[in-house]
């Protein structure tokens, strides 16, 4: 696969850029019709869950700021 970026915006969904697959809870494909940028939904707003359809506007706040998790535990 070549790369994928994931963004996390402020206030708002989850964005994903590049070649990927998002499978269901069963392993079943989305049809994403031929997409290379889709944003999926952080607010539980939408009526197309997992994808953002921009529900949260003026609902939902979040200032997204990059940390560093800690060592995973073995």
């Amino acid at each position: 696969m070549a790369g994928t970026k994931i963004t996390v915006l402020n206030n708002g969904s989850i964005k994903i850029d590049g070649d990927f697959e998002i499978v269901d809870s069963q392993g079943n494909a989305y049809g994403l019709g031929s997409r290379t940028l889709v944003s999926l939904c952080r607010c539980g707003l939408s009526q197309s869950k997992p994808f953002c359809d921009g529900a949260h506007k003026n609902q939902f706040e979040h200032e997204s700021k990059a940390f560093d998790l800690p060592e995973k535990k073995s």
